[in-house]
């Protein structure tokens, strides 16, 4: 006889021995042709040109976790409505809970909009294009052999 926690643990065994075994079979049934496309660093059909480490805009990131933080706690908004929705429940407690619960998601409420007012009079919403900055090199070297370099590596590399 197992004790309960044998249960969840013959459970979480079980899960990956059925995840492990999916991905095995997978294995043999998927096709395997790999060619110059799909093992190029951008499947969407563009030609990858110059360096990989380029300058990406931040605001991306800072925008998608304020969307994400919003999001989430907005969520905790639908279990206090449902409960809030029991008339039920409010005339039973003659109407102080029904008081107090408004008061409370008001006050949360606020605070959201206390924290997007932050987020906005701090300047992360606002969307500003970065201007590109070229890098520059204080070495000797001569641009026609930088010309000379991408002109062979340019033409190395396979065509379309």
């Amino acid at each position: 006889m197992l004790s309960d926690f044998g249960v969840i643990f013959l459970f979480i065994v079980a899960a990956f021995a059925f995840i492990g075994g999916v991905l095995f079979l997978a294995s043999f049934l998927r096709p395997d042709r790999p060619n110059p496309e799909k093992l190029s660093t951008y499947e969407s059909g563009e030609e990858p040109i110059g360096n990989a480490s380029v300058q990406f805009n931040a605001r991306f990131y800072v925008v998608a976790l304020i969307f994400v933080l919003f999001d989430v706690e907005l969520v905790f908004l639908f279990p206090w409505a449902t409960v809030f929705g029991q008339r039920n429940l409010i005339a039973q407690t003659d109407g102080l809970w029904g008081w107090f619960a408004l008061t409370e998601a008001f006050l949360f409420v606020g605070l959201l909009a206390l924290g997007l007012a932050y987020a906005w009079a701090k300047g992360y919403l606002d969307w500003v294009k970065p201007q590109p900055q070229l890098p520059t090199t204080d070495s000797k070297v001569p641009p026609s052999l930088y010309g000379q370099v991408n002109e062979k590596y340019s033409s190395s590399r396979p065509k379309s």
